[in-house]
């Protein structure tokens, strides 16, 4: 998966899409992460920050910010320029798989 980072404040954080992602978002919401709503600046802040907070604690990288507080430091733009950066990551690994998987035939 293409390396995603974040910017907030002064520090720069992983941010990709994990099991734990999508189990917080659970958490978070009460919804599976297939019932996010694209227009929804909620879903996308609350998806992102589980992001943000999966793939640090897998790196070994401390990151203390609540949702609230996350959501605090980011902008509307914020959220929609890092929700492309993970939408083009997403659609570079599925290029990738479906070009190893043409090479397996």
């Amino acid at each position: 998966m293409k390396k995603v980072e974040i910017k907030i404040g002064n520090e720069v954080f992983p941010c990709r899409q994990t099991m734990g992602a999508m189990l917080r978002f659970k958490q978070e919401t009460g919804r599976e992460v297939t019932e996010i709503d694209a227009t929804s600046f909620t879903d996308i802040c609350t998806f992102l920050w589980c992001c943000i907070v999966s793939a640090s604690k897998a790196d070994g990288k401390k990151f203390k910010l609540s949702l609230m507080d996350f959501a605090d430091s980011v902008s509307p733009e914020d959220m929609n320029e890092w929700a492309k950066a993970m939408g083009q990551a997403n659609e570079e690994d599925a290029e990738t798989d479906a070009d190893e998987k043409k090479s397996l035939q």
